[in-house]
């Protein structure tokens, strides 16, 4: 089981007290801490570069990130409060990681505002969630498979997909907020005589299908998961009939269909015209230009697939639950899922293998069945796509929230101070006040 690996994205170095003033001298150490804070992320990415993909420290990533937004966002509040004075429009450095490009180069370009640098951050944060994960299932291999697991250590890593599925959903999450909030904010930030290029990376379109895409991994997940404990009752006799433990055929077939509609709307938007020039922020000065070919053939390869297994199961669901005059569906809808699995078979060998295996066993057993008892007709594929049902979705994008600032308004201290200060007004004006206000308060005779 395969995920799109993310390339990481390197940055620039950059002072913030280059560009920050600030006149009351409240919060030199916070943007001395945001600087040197910036400063391990730049570090961390430049060592991920160097690093194999096995070897990369994804949680490390994830850490700096949590101590980095929090002061960038200190930061952005704080100018937006007049508390922190910009000397100068800030332009952070991010070489691009999603852009095609001739000789999979991957271009630096300079990006205006902190909300740029905020995106990227946010980015970069899912890449890194959503490489995990990917990193976490490559480490527990075909375990169902397994017919010497004892049923504890199949439920534990159960209990690992199930953590791959969060860091899906997380993933999800951070793409939409980008996309829908972040993405907003700088254009509404951005001069109209700035002119810069904007990446891909940091289109709405493509933060939409990225958002898409974590969703539909985080439900192929789930789809493994569901089916951990059948596939182990299976390992001796794979194919009809089903075990009990095997959740209906029926539901699975619709989880497939709703992954193969993520993925397919992903790419839809991933490679939609408007993405180079629709929602450009304002003075942007040339086009976002196309998405990764690599992207774009995982999201391809991913809606062909899951609508394979998709029809696969709507076979076995005929086959199983039909009764005999649904032989002649059965038949086609494997026949049909047949066909796709094989013409996959070039890019996702052993994967593909295993499902086409998996394939024929039923296709043989069905048709034998209905050759010899049900003589049922086989439908064209017309007929079939007519029965086909609505996918379902069985987990949801967990909505990014981003921490508060680390400091100046909004922040937990902040927020501290002036609850403190309530508490105190509240006192002064309760009714146990001492009133030395009246008349001769303070004389005594």
């Amino acid at each position: 089981m395969n995920f799109y690996l993310y390339e990481l994205p390197t940055t620039g170095a950059i002072s913030f007290t280059d560009f920050c003033a600030d006149p009351e001298k409240l919060y030199t150490t916070h943007i001395l801490d945001a600087t040197e804070t910036r400063a391990n992320l730049r570090a961390i990415l430049k060592e991920s570069k160097r690093t194999e993909d096995e070897d990369k420290d994804y949680l490390k990533l994830v850490k700096i990130l949590d101590e980095y937004i929090p002061r960038l966002r200190g930061i952005m509040v704080c100018i937006a409060h007049d508390q922190i004075q910009l000397k100068s429009e800030p332009v952070f450095s991010w070489r691009t990681t999603l852009s095609a490009n001739l000789f999979n180069t991957s271009p630096r370009l300079s990006l205006p505002s902190l909300n740029a640098d905020f995106a990227y951050s946010l980015l970069t944060y899912a890449f890194a969630l959503s490489n995990r994960a990917r990193s976490k299932v490559s480490g527990l291999g075909a375990y169902e498979r397994d017919r010497a697991i004892s049923d504890a250590d199949r439920k534990a890593k159960d209990n690992e997909l199930a953590v791959a599925v969060d860091l899906f959903c997380r993933a999800s999450g951070i793409f939409s907020y980008i996309g829908e909030t972040v993405l907003v904010d700088w254009e509404n930030s951005i001069q109209a005589s700035t002119a810069f290029t904007k990446p891909p990376d940091l289109s709405r379109e493509v933060n939409n299908a990225l958002a898409k895409s974590s969703l539909a991994d985080a439900q192929t997940l789930a789809i493994r998961k569901l089916l951990s404990k059948s596939a182990y009752d299976s390992n001796i006799a794979p194919g009809p009939p089903l075990p009990k433990s095997h959740p209906s055929p029926a539901l699975i077939s619709k989880l497939h269909l709703e992954c193969a509609s993520l993925y397919s709307s992903a790419r839809s938007l991933a490679k939609t015209p408007s993405s180079a020039g629709k929602g450009k922020p304002k003075g942007s000065s040339s086009s976002d230009g196309e998405v990764s070919t690599d992207l774009r053939r995982y999201l391809n390869e991913e809606t062909v697939f899951h609508e394979a297994l998709a029809r696969k199961w709507l076979g076995v669901d005929a086959g199983e639950n039909g009764g005999s005059d649904r032989g002649g569906d059965a038949v086609g809808f494997l026949t049909w899922a047949k066909k796709e699995l094989e013409d996959l078979k070039g890019r996702k060998k052993d994967r593909i293998s295993e499902e086409l295996n998996s394939v024929n066993v039923f296709l043989k057993h069905y048709k034998k069945i209905n050759d010899s008892l049900h003589f049922q007709p086989v439908p064209t594929q017309s007929d079939l796509q007519s029965r086909i049902p609505a996918g379902r979705l069985v987990i949801a994008a967990k909505p990014y929230i981003p921490p508060p600032p680390a400091f100046g308004p909004g922040s937990v201290a902040d927020m501290r101070k002036k609850a403190e200060e309530l508490e105190l007004e509240d006192d002064d004006s309760g009714p146990n006040k001492t009133q030395a206000s009246y008349a001769g308060a303070g004389s005594y005779f």
